[in-house]
């Protein structure tokens, strides 16, 4: 009875941690570039009650008997699907189709990608144009460099082809290429990149280094869509029935905690 109590009591914690993702992804629905979380389980050690043996009659016995102990959280898995495309009035907003990232150089000088493309333009010491995501945190091209444009163009007549080159109108009004493109970037195990916030992750060991698309051959280009933002990838008619399947196997762990109790006070009352 001992057993039942702690293995419920697992069983709850486990599905606590559900909860909460669950919870954090409904949060999310309409984060731009967010990707949902799927939490993952493994049972804990089984202990052996009886070995293989033989019975009286000198028969043999090939099943064990072997009780698990619980439960526990293995992982929280990343669901990296494309998310729906959004049209945008800006046109610093830039959605990603396919399996890139955009690269952004955070505060401490280190760079983290991300799939969130809500840009815009903003004004540098030098009076020149330089892009950032919404919190001001530079966008990287495809050399790892930072996008920094003279003062004299406008950032309202600033285009970019599928390539994430960027153009600017001529004298004649046709566009000419500025020699500068967004940087995307891909990943061998993008699970395994670290969150953030923001909507940032970083690498890790088990994402493997960043793959630029502009140097890599192998790699299969992502599309840059002007005027379009990745939504979030969030299903949220799945969701939903995740969390009710969550809250009933909660219930039911608390259920067995409830009567392993009512069956110890049962087992203390007899010497009464």
């Amino acid at each position: 009875m001992v057993r039942s109590l702690w293995s419920a009591a697992t069983g709850m914690n486990a599905q606590q941690t559900n909860v909460d993702t669950i919870a954090n992804n409904l949060a999310n629905v309409n984060t731009v570039g967010y990707k949902a979380q799927v939490a993952e389980f493994k049972s804990l050690l089984y202990q052996t009650l009886q070995t293989a043996t033989t019975t009286a009659n000198g028969e043999p016995k090939p099943i064990t008997s072997q009780v698990g102990l619980g439960v526990r959280t293995a992982a929280l898995n990343q669901i990296f699907k494309q998310g729906s495309l959004l049209a945008s009035e800006s046109d610093t907003a830039f959605a990603i189709e396919g399996s890139g990232f955009f690269a952004v150089r955070t505060a401490s000088g280190e760079t983290n990608y991300t799939r969130n493309g809500d840009f815009t333009w903003a004004i540098t010491a030098a009076n020149g144009l330089m892009l950032t995501n919404s919190d001001g945190l530079p966008v990287l091209d495809s050399t790892g460099r930072t996008i920094n444009l003279a003062g004299t163009f406008m950032a309202d007549k600033i285009t970019i082809d599928a390539g994430g080159t960027l153009y600017y109108p001529d004298e004649n009004n046709n566009p000419v290429s500025l020699g500068v493109t967004i940087g995307t970037y891909q990943f061998r195990n993008p699970a395994g990149l670290a969150r953030q916030g923001d909507s940032l992750f970083a690498v890790t060991a088990a994402s493997g280094i960043a793959l630029n698309e502009a140097t890599n051959a192998n790699l299969t280009r992502s599309r840059v869509i002007q005027n379009y933002l990745e939504g979030s990838n969030v299903q949220v008619a799945d969701e939903m029935v995740n969390l009710i399947v969550a809250q009933r196997a909660y219930e039911m762990n608390s259920k067995a905690i409830t009567t392993s109790d009512e069956m110890l006070q049962q087992a203390n009352n007899l010497k009464r």
